[in-house]
Protein backbone atom coordinates (compact mmCIF):
# COMPACT_ATOMS: atom_id res chain seq x y z
CA UNK A 1 0.00 0.00 0.00
CA UNK A 2 1.29 3.54 -1.11
CA UNK A 3 1.23 6.20 2.19
CA UNK A 4 -2.04 8.04 0.34
CA UNK A 5 -4.31 4.61 0.34
CA UNK A 6 -3.05 3.82 3.75
CA UNK A 7 -4.43 7.33 5.25
CA UNK A 8 -7.24 6.80 3.54
CA UNK A 9 -8.14 3.81 5.15
CA UNK A 10 -7.31 5.37 8.45
CA UNK A 11 -10.00 8.17 7.46
CA UNK A 12 -12.60 5.22 7.44
CA UNK A 13 -11.50 3.82 10.73
CA UNK A 14 -11.83 7.41 12.12
CA UNK A 15 -15.24 7.72 10.34
CA UNK A 16 -16.58 4.88 12.38
CA UNK A 17 -15.72 6.80 15.13
CA UNK A 18 -17.94 9.61 14.26
CA UNK A 19 -20.82 7.39 14.12
CA UNK A 20 -20.44 6.59 17.53
CA UNK A 21 -20.09 10.82 18.34
CA UNK A 22 -23.49 10.90 16.83
CA UNK A 23 -24.96 7.71 18.45
CA UNK A 24 -23.87 8.74 22.11
CA UNK A 25 -25.23 12.99 21.15
CA UNK A 26 -28.36 11.42 20.60
CA UNK A 27 -28.90 9.47 23.21
CA UNK A 28 -29.02 12.59 25.32
CA UNK A 29 -31.16 14.30 22.70
CA UNK A 30 -33.49 11.59 24.21
CA UNK A 31 -32.68 12.08 27.85
CA UNK A 32 -30.09 9.82 28.83
CA UNK A 33 -27.51 10.19 31.07
CA UNK A 34 -24.02 11.56 29.80
CA UNK A 35 -22.35 8.13 29.81
CA UNK A 36 -18.83 9.51 30.87
CA UNK A 37 -16.86 6.25 30.21
CA UNK A 38 -18.14 6.11 26.29
CA UNK A 39 -16.96 10.47 25.97
CA UNK A 40 -13.72 9.44 27.73
CA UNK A 41 -12.52 6.53 25.08
CA UNK A 42 -14.37 8.92 22.27
CA UNK A 43 -11.72 11.57 23.20
CA UNK A 44 -9.22 8.97 23.98
CA UNK A 45 -9.62 7.94 20.26
CA UNK A 46 -9.54 11.28 18.74
CA UNK A 47 -6.15 12.32 20.75
CA UNK A 48 -4.07 9.20 20.06
CA UNK A 49 -5.46 8.21 16.97
CA UNK A 50 -7.04 10.80 14.92
CA UNK A 51 -5.15 13.33 15.90
CA UNK A 52 -1.73 12.37 17.27
CA UNK A 53 -1.60 9.24 14.70
CA UNK A 54 -3.21 10.50 11.76
CA UNK A 55 -3.23 13.73 11.56
CA UNK A 56 0.09 13.99 12.77
CA UNK A 57 1.62 11.89 10.19
CA UNK A 58 -0.29 13.81 7.39
CA UNK A 59 1.52 16.82 8.81
CA UNK A 60 5.08 15.42 8.97
CA UNK A 61 5.31 13.30 5.66
CA UNK A 62 2.77 14.57 3.56
CA UNK A 63 1.83 18.24 4.22
CA UNK A 64 5.32 19.92 4.72
CA UNK A 65 6.11 18.23 1.37
CA UNK A 66 3.71 20.38 -0.58
CA UNK A 67 4.50 23.62 1.40
CA UNK A 68 8.08 23.30 0.41
CA UNK A 69 7.89 21.88 -3.01
CA UNK A 70 3.85 23.06 -4.91
CA UNK A 71 4.76 26.76 -4.28
CA UNK A 72 2.20 29.33 -3.24
CA UNK A 73 -1.02 26.87 -4.06
CA UNK A 74 0.49 24.31 -2.10
CA UNK A 75 1.33 26.77 0.96
CA UNK A 76 -2.34 28.42 0.89
CA UNK A 77 -3.98 25.18 0.64
CA UNK A 78 -2.40 23.08 3.84
CA UNK A 79 -1.59 26.48 5.90
CA UNK A 80 -4.68 28.17 5.74
CA UNK A 81 -6.54 24.93 5.13
CA UNK A 82 -5.42 21.54 6.08
CA UNK A 83 -3.83 22.96 9.20
CA UNK A 84 -6.80 25.16 10.22
CA UNK A 85 -8.97 22.62 10.22
CA UNK A 86 -6.92 20.43 11.99
CA UNK A 87 -6.11 23.38 14.81
CA UNK A 88 -10.31 23.56 14.99
CA UNK A 89 -11.12 19.91 15.59
CA UNK A 90 -8.53 19.98 18.54
CA UNK A 91 -10.51 23.59 19.66
CA UNK A 92 -13.65 21.04 19.60
CA UNK A 93 -11.98 18.80 21.44
CA UNK A 94 -10.95 20.67 24.26
CA UNK A 95 -14.18 22.35 24.91
CA UNK A 96 -16.14 19.31 24.44
CA UNK A 97 -14.07 18.12 27.35
CA UNK A 98 -14.76 21.25 29.33
CA UNK A 99 -18.52 20.95 29.01
CA UNK A 100 -18.54 17.29 30.67
CA UNK A 101 -16.82 18.61 33.11
CA UNK A 102 -19.24 21.13 33.63
CA UNK A 103 -21.90 18.58 33.20
CA UNK A 104 -20.68 16.23 35.74
CA UNK A 105 -19.86 19.55 38.26
CA UNK A 106 -24.02 19.60 38.00
CA UNK A 107 -24.07 22.58 35.17
CA UNK A 108 -27.36 21.44 33.03
CA UNK A 109 -26.70 23.33 30.36
CA UNK A 110 -23.83 22.35 29.97
CA UNK A 111 -25.33 19.97 27.95
CA UNK A 112 -25.43 21.78 24.89
CA UNK A 113 -22.22 22.48 24.47
CA UNK A 114 -21.36 18.95 24.96
CA UNK A 115 -23.46 18.04 22.02
CA UNK A 116 -22.67 21.13 19.89
CA UNK A 117 -18.75 20.20 20.46
CA UNK A 118 -19.17 16.74 19.63
CA UNK A 119 -21.35 17.41 16.47
CA UNK A 120 -19.29 20.22 15.33
CA UNK A 121 -16.32 17.83 15.42
CA UNK A 122 -18.10 14.99 13.72
CA UNK A 123 -19.17 17.35 10.99
CA UNK A 124 -15.85 19.07 10.73
CA UNK A 125 -14.07 15.48 10.46
CA UNK A 126 -17.09 14.40 7.67
CA UNK A 127 -16.02 17.15 5.65
CA UNK A 128 -12.15 17.18 6.11
CA UNK A 129 -12.03 13.24 5.38
CA UNK A 130 -14.00 13.98 2.05
CA UNK A 131 -11.62 17.23 0.95
CA UNK A 132 -8.71 15.21 1.60
CA UNK A 133 -9.60 11.91 -0.16
CA UNK A 134 -11.19 13.69 -3.02
CA UNK A 135 -8.92 16.57 -3.77
CA UNK A 136 -6.15 17.22 -1.09
CA UNK A 137 -4.53 13.73 -1.79
CA UNK A 138 -4.96 13.64 -5.74
CA UNK A 139 -3.41 16.98 -5.74
CA UNK A 140 -0.50 15.49 -4.00
CA UNK A 141 -0.52 12.47 -6.22
CA UNK A 142 -0.32 14.42 -9.26
CA UNK A 143 1.79 17.14 -8.50
CA UNK A 144 4.63 16.07 -6.57
CA UNK A 145 7.51 14.67 -8.39
CA UNK A 146 7.77 10.29 -8.62
CA UNK A 147 10.26 10.37 -6.54
CA UNK A 148 9.20 12.37 -3.45
CA UNK A 149 5.97 10.23 -3.75
CA UNK A 150 8.66 7.49 -3.09
CA UNK A 151 10.11 8.89 -0.37
CA UNK A 152 6.86 9.26 1.40
CA UNK A 153 5.79 5.50 0.80
CA UNK A 154 9.36 4.61 1.95
CA UNK A 155 9.30 6.47 4.99
CA UNK A 156 8.29 3.64 8.03
CA UNK A 157 4.50 4.93 9.08
CA UNK A 158 5.18 4.17 12.88
CA UNK A 159 3.23 4.99 16.08
CA UNK A 160 4.69 5.06 19.39
CA UNK A 161 7.58 2.93 17.96
CA UNK A 162 5.65 0.60 16.28
CA UNK A 163 5.60 -0.08 12.27
CA UNK A 164 2.13 -0.62 11.88
CA UNK A 165 0.82 0.28 8.36
CA UNK A 166 -2.59 -1.10 9.64
CA UNK A 167 -2.23 0.44 12.78
CA UNK A 168 -3.91 -1.34 15.98
CA UNK A 169 -6.92 1.01 17.13
CA UNK A 170 -8.28 1.88 21.09
CA UNK A 171 -11.46 0.10 22.34
CA UNK A 172 -14.58 2.31 20.95
CA UNK A 173 -18.50 1.85 22.30
CA UNK A 174 -21.44 0.21 20.85
CA UNK A 175 -19.18 -1.47 17.81
CA UNK A 176 -18.36 -4.85 16.78
CA UNK A 177 -17.68 -7.76 18.87
CA UNK A 178 -13.64 -9.42 18.53
CA UNK A 179 -10.83 -9.91 20.20
CA UNK A 180 -8.58 -8.06 22.01
CA UNK A 181 -5.02 -8.28 23.05
CA UNK A 182 -4.53 -7.37 27.21
CA UNK A 183 -2.25 -4.22 27.48
CA UNK A 184 1.42 -4.69 26.53
CA UNK A 185 4.35 -3.79 24.37
CA UNK A 186 5.02 -5.95 21.15
CA UNK A 187 4.16 -9.46 21.43
CA UNK A 188 6.28 -11.29 18.79
CA UNK A 189 5.41 -13.16 15.50
CA UNK A 190 2.94 -15.89 15.06
CA UNK A 191 5.47 -18.68 16.13
CA UNK A 192 6.59 -17.22 19.09
CA UNK A 193 3.02 -15.89 19.95
CA UNK A 194 2.56 -16.14 24.22
CA UNK A 195 -0.81 -18.31 25.17
CA UNK A 196 -4.07 -17.51 24.04
CA UNK A 197 -4.83 -16.67 27.75
CA UNK A 198 -3.45 -13.42 27.02
CA UNK A 199 -6.25 -12.51 24.55
CA UNK A 200 -9.76 -11.84 25.95
CA UNK A 201 -13.41 -11.02 24.55
CA UNK A 202 -14.54 -7.81 24.88
CA UNK A 203 -18.52 -6.57 23.32
CA UNK A 204 -17.09 -2.79 22.40
CA UNK A 205 -14.32 -2.41 20.21
CA UNK A 206 -13.43 -1.48 16.47
CA UNK A 207 -12.60 -4.29 14.72
CA UNK A 208 -9.40 -3.35 12.63
CA UNK A 209 -6.78 -5.13 11.03
CA UNK A 210 -3.36 -5.07 12.37
CA UNK A 211 -0.69 -6.57 10.42
CA UNK A 212 -0.38 -10.78 10.76
CA UNK A 213 2.48 -11.23 12.75
CA UNK A 214 1.94 -8.36 15.00
CA UNK A 215 0.03 -7.67 18.22
CA UNK A 216 0.45 -4.36 19.19
CA UNK A 217 -0.71 -2.35 22.25
CA UNK A 218 -0.70 1.06 21.16
CA UNK A 219 -0.73 3.40 23.78
CA UNK A 220 -1.88 3.54 27.42
CA UNK A 221 -5.28 4.13 27.31
CA UNK A 222 -6.11 1.66 24.93
CA UNK A 223 -5.87 -2.13 23.03
CA UNK A 224 -4.55 -3.38 19.90
CA UNK A 225 -6.65 -5.71 17.74
CA UNK A 226 -6.24 -9.07 16.52
CA UNK A 227 -8.04 -10.41 13.49
CA UNK A 228 -10.17 -13.56 15.79
CA UNK A 229 -9.05 -16.04 12.89
CA UNK A 230 -5.44 -15.44 13.46
CA UNK A 231 -5.85 -16.27 16.73
CA UNK A 232 -4.98 -20.20 18.15
CA UNK A 233 -5.75 -22.14 21.20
Amino acid sequence: MTAIEIMMEEHENICRMLKVIRKECMGILKGDDINYEHFNMIIGFIRNYADGHHHNKEEIILFNRMVEHLGALGEKTIKNGMLVEHDLGRLYVNSLEEALVKVKSGDEEAKLDVIANAIGYSDLLERHKTKEDNVIYKFAERQLSKEIMEQIDGIKLTHRGVDNREAGLPTLPGLKRGFIVQPGNLIGPANKRPTFTQVRVVNHQVAIKLAPDKLVEPYRSGFAIQRPRQLHQ
